[in-house]
């Protein structure tokens, strides 16, 4: 799409620049505009104020300014419709004073920005600043539901269950190992394996051979027991995610209580920072749990999104994703890493691929149910179709 953002803040941005392109971009598609080129400008306090100055004749910064360009052709043909320039020093501010993460609030300021742009102009009188709240209203709602991404969020399958059928008759086959080359070859970018103490499916016979054989990322999924973090330590996995492990499970539930373990997991970081190893906190999409993850030392977070793809109906489902899209801004904000992961499927995952904030999925159980009719290979490209 024809949107061009830059920032020229000297402090660190604190907002995903994708996710506020695709914002703009959408905003295009929305009225039809898709030849128009759009310029999104993220500034901070000091030169928001010369601006606000300069054409307003206002003093000090304001939140947003929006700058419509005459009916002429920009770069390579396309028609400007013009400028919106956001401070993002404001918006934190703004962000923090209203308890939302600072996507949201350049999210909103982006859009009022863009109605303007259309000629809508709430100083003019109070009834079309009803109608221009009223517009921003309805894009706002719009932009709440499902959009297709530009950059393809990385997909990491996770073959444990490929490991249980084997374990279920004691045998040899079929092998993980073979699975995770196969997965690979479809075009993952990433395997999971979780190494557990009872040893129920992967072996450490697999994550050393998958250790040798996996070419693009191998993230063990691990329990933080001394012996599992000694093997960790040995196999200087490309990552690691600390994940909760109780024996009488079928597979992890919940996310893991950083927060409540924070000592020992701020050892257990250490340790594998030590090594150089990355270290990624499976968690509930909940804001202590992401501060936590952060003062223990991770790298990434990985939001469970088991709530959102258990729910029961829409409404829930809608209140779920809301709070993983939340979390994920905020974590992305606080300046982590963010996956997510945990009962993801071919019907609700692409809602979830389309966060700006979110790098990587970790799927497993609906490919390889998924495999069992239609083959791995296939099972993977299915998925990867509906992330991009």
């Amino acid at each position: 799409m024809p949107v061009l953002i830059r920032s020229e803040t000297t402090a660190a941005i604190p907002v995903s620049l994708d996710s506020v392109a695709r914002t703009g971009a959408r905003l295009l598609r929305r009225y039809g505009l898709d030849d128009v080129e759009l310029s999104i400008l993220l500034t901070g306090d000091e030169r928001m104020a010369e601006l606000n100055q300069t054409y307003r004749q206002k003093t000090g910064p304001t939140n947003v300014l929006s700058f419509p360009m005459p009916a002429e052709e920009g770069p390579a043909g396309r028609v400007m419709l013009g400028d919106i320039v956001i401070s993002v020093d404001t918006a934190r501010r703004e962000a923090e004073s209203r308890g939302i993460t600072c996507h949201r609030r350049i999210a909103r300021l982006l859009v009022h920005g863009f109605v303007h742009l259309l000629g809508y102009d709430h100083e003019r009188s109070p009834t079309e600043a009803e109608t221009m709240l009223a517009e921003e209203n309805k894009i706002l709602d719009n932009l709440k539901r499902p959009q297709r991404r530009n950059a393809m969020v990385n997909l990491a399958i996770n073959v444990d269950h490929v490991a249980t059928l084997r374990q279920a008759r004691g045998i040899n086959e079929p092998d993980p190992v073979t699975a995770a080359n196969i997965c690979e070859l479809a075009g993952a970018g990433g395997i999971v394996v979780h190494l557990r103490e009872d040893r129920r499916h992967i072996q450490d016979r697999d994550v050393w051979l998958m250790r040798q054989l996996v070419k693009t990322k191998l993230n063990l999924e691990m329990g933080a027991s001394e012996e599992i973090i000694k093997i960790a330590l040995d196999l200087k996995p490309d990552m690691i995610t600390l994940v909760p492990e109780k024996r009488e499970e079928l597979t992890t539930e919940g996310g893991l209580d950083v927060d409540g373990q924070l000592p020992r997991l701020k050892e257990v970081v250490k340790r594998m920072s030590d090594a150089a190893i990355p270290v990624s906190m499976f968690i509930d999409p909940e804001s202590r749990q992401i501060m936590a993850s952060r003062e223990a030392g991770a790298a990434f977070v990985e939001i469970h999104t088991g709530r959102y793809s258990d729910a029961a109906n829409e409404a829930k489902a809608d209140r779920e994703f809301d709070l993983v899209a939340t979390a994920a801004e905020e974590a992305y904000e606080s300046g982590l890493r963010v996956n997510a992961g945990h009962g993801l499927n071919y019907l609700n995952t692409s809602r979830v691929a389309a966060l700006g904030t979110i790098e990587e999925l970790s799927i497993g159980h609906a490919v390889m149910a998924r495999a069992i009719f239609v083959g791995l290979d296939q099972a993977v490209r299915e998925m990867l179709a509906l992330l991009v």
